[in-house]
């Protein structure tokens, strides 16, 4: 059976249940609340990924089954399970587009045809209710597809191939399919050193300098530029984007340099649009860069640890979100199993705030709802999504008490059905 095969299976009502159809599910988001619905959309690891992936050894084996569906309580933050879309890959990351009536899905795999390449699958989604229909998938010009994202204009998907040490460039079609990419990339380079530069005391923490790895991929907010990393390299590059065709052209400088063996891993602009956060996968680290719009370029001007002060021993960053008002930072950290928190200064420097435990193992990534009220933490190795309260005053995290349990949960994005019909 073909991934597409798989992706075609219809969604189920309920998490636990073994069979259904659409108009099942439909029905049961109907008989919610009305039409004030908030979902939240899980990708996770759902695949076998010990035998698609076997060098990857920090990986477990998908205990998700696809893309998994939850309604939103607005008031507490809780989610309670509606359905799965059953795939048989990982659907790792996904994207949302600003209509909110496509979503796309980064299929962490390597199976697709003899080139060994991944896929990235688009589904429709139901404005009334928010359920899923299948709009079949395509190559996504390398292995392992990690990162998804929508380019400002909404024509274009950006793909980057963490295994495949590619990024690509696909049309979104005016009916939501993807196309074909219209432009791959192939990251090129000396690799970086398997210790970081900035490493904690004791660390061993060594994952992504065996080869190139394009860990994730993003247009400024203008749209003019597209900006991957790639932890191999310990490089961030920049490229002109031609929004007419989807091509790339190398940005001048094209790329800029990371402390050797650090491994930048993702990224996010402040509100401004003039501070840029990276952070390190492997030194712990996020480095501040200032943004010149005009010309794509990137300054590096503050580098400050994830960790707190005196830890020693291994740890993997994972995610970094920037506050919707601006104010504050916040860093995952693997195997301390933790959320940093900084401050936002008046010239964008950081500032350490303090640490929230996960409630879970190994955050591979974090979501705030759209109110910016919650924080939804992917503890993937734990099964289960931790929700938190943000206090808007001093960027703290108190834990809800809610756990959401879900296998191998990836990364969560949310749709707001009051704002789409």
């Amino acid at each position: 059976m073909t991934s597409s095969d798989r992706s075609r299976r219809t969604f189920l009502k309920g998490s636990l249940a073994l069979a259904g159809t659409a108009p099942l599910l439909a029905g049961s988001l109907r008989a919610g609340e009305g039409g004030g619905d908030l979902l939240a959309y899980v990708g996770t690891f759902s695949s076998p990924l010990q035998d698609v992936l076997p060098t990857q050894v920090d990986l477990p084996p998908g205990n998700g089954r696809g893309i998994h569906v939850f309604r939103v309580d607005r008031a507490t933050g809780a989610m309670t399970a509606v359905g799965v879309q059953e795939m048989g890959t990982s659907p790792s990351c996904l994207a949302l587009n600003a209509a909110g009536d496509r979503l796309y899905s980064a299929n962490e795999t390597d199976r697709q045809g003899d080139d060994k390449q991944g896929t990235v699958a688009a589904f429709a989604v139901d404005r009334a209710d928010g359920s899923l229909k299948p709009l079949g998938s395509v190559r996504s010009g390398g292995a392992g597809p990690t990162y998804v994202s929508i380019h400002p204009s909404g024509r274009f998907l950006l793909v980057a191939n963490y295994f495949g040490g590619s990024v690509a460039v696909l049309p979104i079609r005016k009916d939501g399919r993807l196309g074909e990419p219209v432009d791959v990339k192939v990251d090129a380079g000396e690799i970086g050193p398997r210790k970081a530069t900035n490493a904690p005391p004791g660390s061993f923490a060594i994952s992504g300098h065996d080869r190139t790895h394009a860990h994730m991929i993003q247009a400024d907010p203008s749209g003019r530029f597209v900006i991957h990393v790639d932890l191999g390299l310990d490089r961030i590059f920049v490229w002109k984007f031609d929004e007419k065709t989807g091509t790339l052209t190398p940005n001048e400088p094209h790329a800029v340099a990371l402390p050797p063996g650090d491994g930048p891993r993702h990224f996010h602009f402040h509100p401004n649009g003039r501070w840029f956060y990276s952070i390190q996968e492997e030194g712990s680290t996020i480095v501040l860069f200032d943004y010149d719009a005009e010309n794509g370029r990137l300054a590096p001007r503050q580098t400050i640890s994830t960790l707190p002060p005196g830890f020693a021993g291994s740890n993997f960053t994972s995610e970094i979100l920037v506050s919707a008002d601006g104010r504050f930072v916040y860093a995952g950290n693997r195997l301390h199993d933790s959320i940093a928190i900084f401050a936002v200064g008046a010239d964008g420097a950081l500032t350490y705030v303090g640490e929230e435990w996960t409630r879970g193992d190994y955050p591979r990534s974090f979501s705030f709802d759209p109110t910016g009220r919650f924080l939804y933490c992917c503890n993937q190795r734990g099964d289960n999504i931790a929700v938190f309260r943000v206090d808007p005053q001093t960027g703290g995290l108190a834990f809800t008490g809610h756990y959401v349990p879900v296998g191998n949960p990836s990364h969560v994005v949310f749709l707001d059905l009051a704002e789409v019909r």
